[in-house]
Formats: C-alpha cells, sequence, structure tokens
C-alpha cells in the first residue's frame, strides 16, 4: 500500500469511526472527534510524540498536532463566543432583541424573514468573519422565531448561507484575495464575478432554508432551550398578532437595541477597509483603528453598551445573572469546536490533503473542475474554507497554461469548491449547531452540510456554463 494510499484510508476510517460512535453508542461528540482524530493521525503514518531529525528539523507529532488544532481554534473563536453569548443573553433579557425583530419584520415585510437574514448575512460577511456574524446575530435569529413562530432553523440557516457565500467568494475576504493573488486575477474581477455567481446559489439557498425549517420546527424558550415540535402553518402568526403582541410590552428604544449589535459591526468594517485602501500614515490613526477594530474589542465594546444601555438600572446580580445563564451552556461549544480543530490539523499536518489534490489532478475531467474538486476535497480534509482554496489555488497556478481556462474563472472554481462541505472538522459547523439547539447528528447534516452542498451544487453549473462564453 502506498502512502498517499494509507493516509486516504486513516481519513476514511476516522470519520466512519466518529459517525458510528456519534450516532450509535453513548460516546459524546467531543470524544468521538478526538478520537477519529487519533485513529486518522496513526493511520496516515504520524508519531504519537514529537520526532527531531538528522538535519534537526522537528517532525510534528500526533499529540503535538492535536493540542495545537484546539488551541489555535479556540484562540480565534473562544473570546467571540463568550463575549458574544454574555451580550446576547442581555439582549434577549432585556427585551432588546424582541424590538430588533420586531422593527425588522416591520421593515422587510411579513414572511420574507429568511430572505432579510440571508441578504444581511450576504452583505455582513464582506468585512466581519462569518463565525462573528453568527454569534453577533444569534439574538436576532432567536428573537425573530419567537416573534414570527418561524422555526429558528430555517432563519439562522438563511443568515449562514449568506455569510458563507461572501466569505468564500467576495474578496477582501483572505481566501478569494489568495486565490486572486495566486493566479493573476485582477481583484476588481473577482469581486464583480465572485457577487454575480452568489446570487443564483443565495436564491436556491432561501428556499431550501424555508423548507428545512418546516421540517425541522425548533422555537427558542425564555430559559435558553429550545422546544421541538412538528411544523403547523397556525404556529405562525399574523402581523396583527404581532402588532398586538408587542404593543402589550415594554420595550427598549430601537438605539439602545440595535448599538450592542451596529458599533461592533462597524467597527471591524472601518478596520477591513481602511487596511483595503493602504491606511495613513499617522501612528496614532492606525494603532487606534486596528485596536478597536479587533473583533475581540468590538464585542466587548458591544458587550459595555448592552450592559449599560439596555440593563444599567437593574441590580448588579441580576445583569450578572444574565450572562451567567447565557453562556452557562456554551462549554460544550467550545469544547465540540475545539475537537474539530484537533481532526483538521491532525489532517493538515500528516499530509492528507496533499494526497487528496494529487491524486485530482490525473482526472480525466473538465478543465474548470479541477480546481473545484481539489478545493472540495480540501474543505472535507482541513474543514477551513479559506486553507482550501488557498490550497486548490496553489496547486492550479501551475497548471493554468495546459488548463486553458479564464483565470478569475479557474479562482471562483477554488471558492466555490471550498463552499461545498461544511461538516465535522469545520468550527463553523460546530458553532453554528451549537448557537441554535441543533444536537442531532441527522439535522446537522440536513442543515449545514446540505446547504453548503445545494450552494457548491449551483455555483458548479453556473461555472460550467460561463466557460462556454468567457475565454
Amino acid at each position: 500500500m502506498s502512502e498517499s494510499t494509507r493516509m486516504l484510508l486513516g481519513l476514511v476510517i476516522g470519520i466512519a469511526l466518529m459517525i458510528v460512535l456519534v450516532m450509535k453508542t453513548k460516546v459524546h461528540t467531543f470524544i468521538a472527534l478526538l478520537l477519529a482524530a487519533i485513529v486518522t493521525g496513526l493511520i496516515g503514518g504520524m508519531s504519537p510524540v514529537d520526532i527531531t531529525l538528522a538535519d534537526g528539523t522537528v517532525q510534528v507529532g500526533l499529540m503535538t498536532a492535536i493540542k495545537d488544532g484546539f488551541g489555535n481554534t479556540l484562540k480565534s473563536t473562544g473570546i467571540i463566543i463568550g463575549l458574544g453569548v454574555m451580550m446576547g443573553g442581555i439582549l434577549e433579557k432585556s427585551g432588546a432583541a424582541e424590538k430588533l425583530a420586531y422593527t425588522f419584520i416591520k421593515a422587510v415585510g411579513k414572511k420574507k424573514e429568511e430572505w432579510a437574514l440571508a441578504i444581511t448575512g450576504w452583505f455582513i460577511s464582506i468585512p466581519v468573519f462569518a463565525d462573528s456574524a453568527i454569534v453577533i446575530f444569534a439574538p436576532l435569529c432567536k428573537a425573530l422565531s419567537k416573534v414570527t413562530g418561524k422555526s429558528v432553523v430555517g432563519l439562522a440557516l438563511a443568515l449562514a448561507a449568506g455569510l458563507q457565500l461572501t466569505h468564500c467568494m467576495v474578496p477582501p475576504t483572505p481566501g478569494p484575495l489568495t486565490a486572486a493573488g495566486m493566479l493573476n486575477v485582477d481583484v476588481g474581477q473577482m469581486i464583480m464575478l465572485g457577487a454575480l455567481l452568489s446570487v443564483p446559489m443565495l436564491i436556491v439557498a432561501v428556499f431550501y432554508c424555508q423548507y428545512i425549517g418546516k421540517k425541522i420546527y425548533q422555537i427558542p424558550l425564555d430559559n435558553g432551550g429550545y422546544e421541538r415540535k412538528e411544523f403547523r402553518p397556525e404556529y405562525l402568526k399574523s402581523m396583527e398578532e404581532l402588532d398586538k403582541i408587542m404593543g402589550e410590552k415594554e420595550l427598549p428604544s430601537l438605539w439602545n437595541s440595535m448599538a450592542p449589535i451596529i458599533i461592533p459591526l462597524i467597527l471591524i468594517l472601518t478596520k477591513t477597509v481602511y487596511n483595503l485602501v493602504g491606511g495613513m500614515d499617522s501612528a496614532i490613526i492606525n494603532y487606534t483603528i486596528e485596536l478597536f477594530g479587533e473583533p475581540i474589542i468590538a464585542l466587548g465594546i458591544g458587550t459595555i453598551l448592552a450592559i449599560y444601555g439596555l440593563v444599567k438600572k437593574e441590580e448588579n446580580k441580576t445583569v450578572l445573572g444574565m450572562m451567567d445563564g447565557a453562556i452557562k451552556d456554551t462549554g460544550i461549544i467550545m469544547l465540540i469546536t475545539g475537537a474539530g480543530g484537533c481532526l483538521g490539523n491532525v489532517i493538515k499536518v500528516s499530509g492528507i490533503g496533499n494526497a487528496l489534490g494529487e491524486l485530482v489532478l490525473g482526472w480525466p475531467i473538465p478543465a474548470i473542475l479541477i480546481p473545484f474538486i481539489i478545493a472540495a476535497l480540501m474543505r472535507i480534509a482541513l474543514g477551513s474554507a479559506t486553507v482550501a482554496i488557498t490550497t486548490a489555488a496553489s496547486l492550479t497556478a501551475p497548471l493554468m497554461a495546459a488548463i486553458g481556462v479564464n483565470p478569475v474563472l479557474l479562482a471562483q472554481a477554488c471558492c466555490v469548491g471550498a463552499i461545498s462541505f461544511s461538516y465535522f472538522n469545520d468550527s463553523g459547523f460546530w458553532v453554528w449547531n451549537g448557537m441554535f439547539g441543533v444536537g442531532e447528528l441527522k439535522d446537522q447534516v440536513r442543515c449545514k452540510t446540505a446547504i453548503s452542498m445545494i450552494m457548491a451544487g449551483v455555483g458548479v453549473v453556473e461555472l460550467l456554463v460561463l466557460q462556454l462564453f468567457i475565454k
């Protein structure tokens, strides 16, 4: 058996083991992910511990890869999740989330909530990291669900679909920006084509979200849990019912309700745009924008605004109780998210990702599908869409002359492929499932995994058609 075959066998066995453990045994998902990472690494040929080679270089061992994967994943998401859920707890308990939801519905019209959230996600993810945006908008999704009677699953999935599309396809997010650079594509062209391709993908995704929201009908409860039941049309509230319900409640002002969400978004967006245009010569301005535009600082400011704008008249003990109650369930979210990072890092360090990429290069398929399939396999193997895009672009770049396809189409093929498979080693998969109470494995696959594959399928069709016209 060749080394690459053994690596791929390790991945297959590791993932299969995890699925069996989660679906058929009492083993917790966190433990199942760790076991999958260990089995994948050992069969893939990794040493249990670091090895110093004869030339002095250190070969990373399995245990180090697991620890690094866990730490690096939580390094980027852990604090954001913690701050976000504390802020969300205050927004929910103070009535601010309901105020936002009602205002949102009045603005976009009844029965269009999925469309509004999908479009919001589409715009927001260009300057804001998708996982951060999920955390920031979770209170709004939950409040919309309570107020309208629609399933929080369908609403939140529509938001996630919009976030995922522009995160993967439209610069200045890191993945598409890197692909444009590696394949010598004009960034302006990359933005225009990415935005154009993503629109049909988003439309199809929203219809699926409306469908799955009826199949997985789940409504948030006041205690932080969820009520799951069979969908019935009478659960949906009319506009007249909404007006009556909201008119009987004493809610915060619109500005105080919006500020904890809007201010962090503005700060993060300012940093993104500032860096894109090249910044200024002033060290003080550079330092200030970089500091306050960091998601951790921005969300920290949002949390402070929520405390002193929404519950400043409440007793300290009450406010702390709101935040403690909101954060009590995030420990398991962080553990599972980190374990997903363990699996992804083991696959990366072991070389399984490279083995997958090299396998595709020899397949007799349409040229435009080569970068797409490489990126899709990288997403399956590594979990990270950004890494998948970067890897696919780096493997595609040397083939550009032989492939004979317009470079901007090749770059977008890398991006579309990276959308295609959000599952167990993707931190965003676990963040979304944890935030919205989707605990059953089959439901998780029907939501985040299915929507990513549907959007990628639409994108492939678009690419196959466009290559006939764009040379």
